[in-house]
């Protein structure tokens, strides 16, 4: 079963208009309504947050919990399991604040080569830290939200909507217990509750005008997806590996402790056609490094922040995991099916990114898709240049 008892991620669900939202898990083809299922009325609230607050015991106890009922006591929980097509799902978190990184080697490189080839491709500071930014936590979206493309300044006196709209594939990763200002986050499986797709949507004509000196901002944060699923960390015991090599080591607090690199493979889908296949288990920087660097300076972490890896790309051509990289910003068109070509996104196209991890016995984890639909920029949009 693709989403059996060795995956079971979390999300947020109403059965018809009007009802409050519940937390279920994905068993199948059906949710669990965890409220009724296991007489909690944590999971009756709307979001993930209130559960995740409890911490990493009470998430471990909760999913060996529900192991044990779907395996040995199916009759009493069958009342409580949803048919999938009964369902709307909804943002499975209250998003906190919003992080995203910059952490593959190969796409910080490849746009190191594309706009600086007279120099050297990665930033002084590259290898030395994760590299990121503060995006907008109020529009971060679920999975198959419409995107409306952005409208922005493309230049001196230029104005209008976006014409290098993008994707960026990447991992997000869900912070569920807090820590006090002033003090660093502990080990990561003790903060993170689990991982979700993202899609951090990307205007790049808007980006390149606006981005020096102090890096993105409405390029980036007119919308980001997520999937409306949440799969735990422990669903991905079987897909840790040990982190890429580092040159120069890493200072001290960086240094890895445990293996959180993860064996994901990721696809991205243009209209429902495979353009790339981005690996994440090559990432330079790792997601416990990440959440070291993001409060080492005493920032707080709360509960539902969420923070992402940045574009997941390979070595291979088929494996850069946006279009910037895919086309070689543009000069290099990718040929659809249907005999179209996409440089960057068009009005109506539906940008579909999944992705799978081993599982134990030798089964499959499958991660919850993220997909949007680019709709056209608002006509008002247009009028204001």
């Amino acid at each position: 079963m693709a989403w059996g008892l060795e995956n079971l991620p979390y999300g947020v669900f109403s059965r018809h208009e009007g009802e409050t939202p519940r937390v279920g898990v994905r068993y199948g083809d059906r949710i669990v309504d965890l409220a009724g299922a296991l007489h909690d009325e944590v999971f009756a609230t709307g979001s993930l947050n209130a559960f995740m607050a409890r911490g990493p015991v009470a998430w471990r106890d909760t999913r060996t919990l529900i192991q044990n009922k779907l395996r040995t006591d199916l009759p009493v929980v069958e009342p409580h399991l949803v048919p999938l097509e009964e369902v709307t799902l909804h943002l499975p978190i209250e998003v906190a604040d919003y992080v995203d990184f910059y952490c593959s080697l190969e796409h910080a490189s490849n746009l190191g080569r594309m706009f600086r080839p007279d120099e050297e491709p990665l930033k002084p500071n590259w290898r030395h830290l994760p590299v990121g930014y503060h995006g907008r936590a109020g529009t971060v979206v679920a999975s198959g939200t419409p995107i409306t493309r952005p409208s922005g300044q493309r230049g001196a006196g230029v104005f209008g909507p976006s014409v290098r709209l993008d994707i960026e594939a990447e991992l997000g990763f869900v912070v569920g217990t807090p820590t006090a200002l002033g003090d660093r986050a502990g080990r990561f499986e003790d903060h993170v509750f689990g991982v979700t797709l993202v899609n951090d949507w990307s205007a790049r004509d808007i980006q390149a005008w606006e981005y020096v000196p102090l890096g993105p901002f409405l390029g980036k944060s007119f919308a980001t997806s997520i999937s409306p699923w949440i799969t735990p960390l422990a669903a991905l015991s079987e897909a840790r590996v040990e982190g890429r090599a580092q040159d120069p080591e890493p200072l001290g607090y960086l240094r890895r402790e445990e293996p959180w690199g993860l064996d994901l493979r990721l696809e991205v889908a243009v209209n429902g056609e495979v353009v790339s296949r981005p690996p994440y288990r090559d990432m330079y920087w790792t997601p416990d490094q990440m959440l070291a660097h993001m409060t080492v300076n005493g920032a707080a972490l709360r509960t539902g922040d969420l923070y992402a890896s940045g574009t997941i790309s390979g070595t291979g051509p088929g494996e850069r995991g946006s279009l910037i990289e895919l086309t070689w910003n543009g000069t290099e068109p990718l040929k659809l099916p249907d005999g179209s070509t996409r440089s960057f996104l068009e009005d109506g196209d539906t940008v579909t990114i999944t992705a799978t991890a081993p599982g134990p016995g030798g089964t499959v984890i499958t991660l919850g898709e993220v997909s949007g639909r680019i709709a056209p920029a608002r006509q008002e949009h247009r009028d204001r240049s």
